[in-house]
């Protein structure tokens, strides 16, 4: 069992909570995620709402009165399977679930389960309860004209553990996006979501594979989220887990992609589709002995959950670290975050239409997605005065610009006058080019973009690039006047043209 944990990530935690709510014992949860049972116990009662679980397609009146037990039937049953006795169970009940009935109201369940033979009808893998997905490499080469040779796809496949129907759906790479899209794919051939969906640690669904506490993609909890299951990582080398899609991608494998050779991607994934529908559904399954097709019909798919309204709209996700000009780079473009954030970290979510920046997981700015090289500004996020580190800041720069020469910090103190906070980073930039090459012909190329107040990175290293090829070598001072250097009238196209950004 996993080692002792004092406090769970928020993500843990609503896995707990879900868990509960789908009828999962505490003894399950900590089995299945690696949490210590009482850790377990004290997220549940934290947020725990216990709903009466009614056995699928039976009413609750033909049980007569209604035992207090009855709130724990998957609990009991569980316990049942597992050979405890009545006495154990009540037991476990009071200990994990604070039970406030006797012993013998769990008794006379127990025995009432029995007689009715009902708890061997209470499968490992409840119908619509859990999925398996992972990816496998396909065993028929695929065409690929962009690279213009042979190449084995990645082949999706999601399989109700219940039913054993399953969709697959072959992509060229294992990214976030793909993995997704064939979710989302998958889900809507079943018709509907299973409560828990367990995954490989795959890169696209974790973000740190771990034993006792791996960290789900926040991405795929999201995903998870909008359409109403539970993501359940598997334990690192704990291939049993995975048990049923390893079985189900080893058949998809033999008998759909063996010896076989497709023209195109589509063309596989036409393949896939006729064989799903001619083959796999069609066969007797091993383990159940019932026809895949008709298992999933009559037992599964009425008690998926409902499909959601609309398709999840992808975002990236990333930490930034506020700059001292206040801004976030996403995508090559600036977005202001509040200015008691300068120097600290935030998570920044993008999509195509919105950037939004987060703070300890509270929204603190939302943004229209700008292009490439633009600002987004917004006026909460300029102080009437600088903050403290920003005057800091700003001198640190200065003095930089100072040590370099008169004319660079001439230059710097004009662009921060004209662009303000936006111009720290041109100054950065300024310094940087000292680094390849001598101080004095930075400090010549930011007077020559000083006289005609040109304020962009890419016009000074042009100048200075500019500069340097026409010396031919490094000097020690450079001059306004050299038979070397053009007139400074010269390199009016250069600046009128410069654009870009800084």
């Amino acid at each position: 069992m996993g080692s002792v944990a004092n406090h769970l990530k928020m993500a843990d935690q609503q896995r707990i909570h879900a868990l509960v709510e789908l009828g999962w014992s505490h003894r399950r949860i900590a089995r299945e995620t690696d949490v210590d049972r009482e850790t377990v116990a004290r997220y549940a009662r934290l947020g725990r709402s216990n709903p009466a679980n009614v056995i699928v397609g039976e009413k609750p009146s033909t049980w007569g009165p209604r035992s207090p037990a009855a709130e724990h039937d998957v609990f009991i049953r569980q316990g049942v399977e597992q050979g405890l006795s009545a006495q154990r169970i009540w037991q476990d009940l009071v200990a994990q679930h604070g039970y406030a009935h006797g012993y013998l109201t769990v008794q006379r369940y127990v025995k009432r389960l029995k007689r009715r033979g009902e708890v061997a009808d209470h499968m490992e893998h409840p119908p619509g309860e859990e999925a398996q997905v992972d990816f496998f490499q396909s065993l028929a080469p695929v065409w690929e004209p962009r690279s213009g040779r042979w190449r084995r796809p990645w082949v999706f496949r999601m399989t109700l553990s219940c039913s054993r129907h399953g969709y697959e759906e072959a992509v060229w790479s294992q990214d976030r996006a793909s993995f997704l899209r064939a979710h989302e794919h998958a889900l809507i051939a079943f018709g509907g979501v299973p409560r828990v969906v367990r995954h490989d640690n795959l890169k696209a669904a974790v973000v740190r594979a771990c034993l006792y506490d791996p960290d789900v993609n926040e991405v795929y909890e999201a995903f998870a989220r909008h359409w109403g299951f539970v993501p359940l990582p598997s334990r690192p080398r704990h291939p049993q887990e995975q048990g049923i899609q390893e079985n189900a991608g080893g058949y998809v494998k033999r008998n759909a992609l063996k010896g076989r050779r497709f023209e195109s991607l589509e063309e596989l994934n036409r393949h896939l589709v006729q064989w799903n529908r001619t083959v796999a559904q069609l066969r007797i399954h091993g383990t159940t002995r019932r026809q895949v097709l008709a298992h999933f019909l009559e037992i599964e798919k009425p008690v998926l959950q409902l499909l959601p309204a609309a398709r999840f709209e992808l975002f990236q996700v990333g930490t930034r670290t506020v700059h001292m000009d206040g801004y976030v780079e996403v995508d090559a473009a600036f977005y202001t975050a509040p200015a008691h954030l300068i120097g600290q970290q935030v998570r920044v979510r993008w999509d195509e239409r919105l950037v939004r920046i987060y703070h300890h997981d509270q929204a603190v700015r939302v943004h229209v997605k700008r292009v490439p090289g633009s600002w987004s500004t917004n006026p909460q996020d300029r102080p009437d005065h600088k903050p403290a580190r920003q005057q800091a800041y700003q001198a640190t720069l200065l003095a930089k610009a100072e040590r370099i020469g008169e004319r660079a910090l001439a230059w710097s103190r004009a662009a921060i006058e004209e662009r303000d906070v936006r111009a720290y980073r041109l100054l950065q930039g300024m310094v940087a080019l000292t680094r390849s090459h001598p101080r004095e012909r930075v400090d010549w190329a930011c007077g020559v973009a000083l006289g005609s107040r040109a304020f962009r990175y890419r016009t000074l290293r042009r100048l200075v690039e500019q500069a340097a090829a026409r010396e031919g070598r490094p000097t020690s001072r450079l001059t306004q006047q050299h038979d070397l250097i053009r007139p400074l009238d010269e390199y009016g196209h250069l600046v009128a043209n410069s654009g870009g950004v800084a």
